[in-house]
């Protein structure tokens, strides 16, 4: 098996206090999973938490932008923005944002649920 990128691993130990985080490959970065669900996306050795209208606010008022990628030659904003700099310095300041992360996982896998009825 590949060694996983060091960055990767970095964040896999600081989410240590959070059950259920996996990393997997994806696009040519990472993707951050918890018991399945995808709340966090590293590209270019940046780490970014998924978001949604109930929670970009922390994000936006800390300046930390969205993961943004080009198509057809538009920029493509998701909704994933850049993890605040003291998470990736304590361990228990990751694990709060990784919450909040996978909370708007949740959400937004519900409403996905809920307009498929």
């Amino acid at each position: 098996m590949p060694a996983r990128d060091p960055f990767v691993e970095y964040l896999l130990e600081l989410l240590a206090g959070l059950p259920g985080v996996s990393a997997r490959r994806m696009f040519g970065g990472y993707g951050l999973f918890r018991n399945g669900l995808m709340f966090g996306l590293v590209a270019d050795e940046t780490l970014y938490f998924k978001v949604d209208a109930e929670s970009v606010g922390e994000f936006t008022a800390r300046k930390l932008g969205p993961f943004v990628y080009e198509k057809n030659g538009k920029l493509m904003p998701m909704s994933y923005h850049q993890a605040p700099g003291e998470a990736l310095d304590d361990p228990d300041e990751m694990v709060a944002w990784a919450e909040r992360a996978f909370a708007a996982a949740m959400r937004a896998q519900m409403s996905k649920t809920k307009r498929k009825r």
